[in-house]
């Protein structure tokens, strides 16, 4: 039987490297994957990753390289030795090709991010893209996987879509998270854990639904057990 927790990383979005141990440990074994964001990079991060390794859980570094090849594969190699199982880079072919040619051989995954969560058709017109998000989320998956990323990260609006175009091994994760009835904040392109999980996501990746909860632990275990009932159905 499928373990829920395989699909449930939490953001540990806190002020710093501290803050996120301590959240770790609050809410245990209900929580095997925790994100990094770059917000940690200057607070801690590096031991951070090194500790929850040590710890036996799975780390997804979101810093989303974007640079020169040699910047991104220099980088993407020391997410590699601190340990990181998942690694986001951006949906640009030479920056996804330095990144896979660096993990090559390993099982640490690369996945290309498309479109944040917190962007909308309008956002995306004020850059001057008038087709839309999916038409976007799309060109940029394919960028990406065709470069060499094990998968991308999109809204789980467009799960289904990317589901339907990409080969079925590739690893979709999807933010902007919010439990059925939960405040959206400032991510306009959600979906529930169930949904998201109905539609193809591999990972989901969820925050302050857990992060502000007054009992974190058991906002994870019942986010758990949506994602059990999805998968069951």
């Amino acid at each position: 039987m499928a373990d829920p927790r395989d699909h449930l990383c939490l953001a540990l979005d806190t002020a710093d490297a501290d803050s996120a141990r301590a959240m770790a440990e609050t809410v245990g074994d209900a929580v095997m994957w925790h994100k990094v964001g770059s917000a940690l990079a200057l607070q801690g991060g590096e031991a951070l990753v090194r500790d929850l390794k040590a710890a036996g859980k799975k780390v997804f570094l979101d810093y989303k390289f974007h640079d020169i090849d040699q910047t991104v594969a220099n980088a993407v190699s020391g997410a590699l030795r601190a340990g990181a199982d998942l690694v986001t880079v951006h949906a640009v072919a030479p920056v996804v090709r330095a990144a896979a040619s660096v993990k090559a051989g390993s099982g640490m995954k690369v996945v290309g991010v498309t479109v944040l969560t917190s962007l909308d058709a309008e956002d995306l017109e004020a850059e001057g893209w008038r087709d839309g998000v999916p038409a976007l989320v799309r060109a940029r998956a394919q960028t990406a996987i065709a470069a060499g990323a094990d998968g991308v990260v999109a809204s789980a609006q467009e799960a289904k879509m990317l589901r339907e175009l990409l080969a079925p091994d590739a690893f979709l994760v999807t933010p902007g998270i919010r439990p059925a009835g939960g405040d959206v904040q400032d991510q306009k392109r959600v979906a529930t854990p169930a949904k998201a999980i109905q539609d193809g996501a591999d990972l989901l990746v969820i925050g302050r639904p857990i992060l502000l909860a007054a009992d974190p632990r058991a906002a994870a275990m019942a986010i758990n057990d949506e994602i059990d009932a999805a998968i069951r159905s």
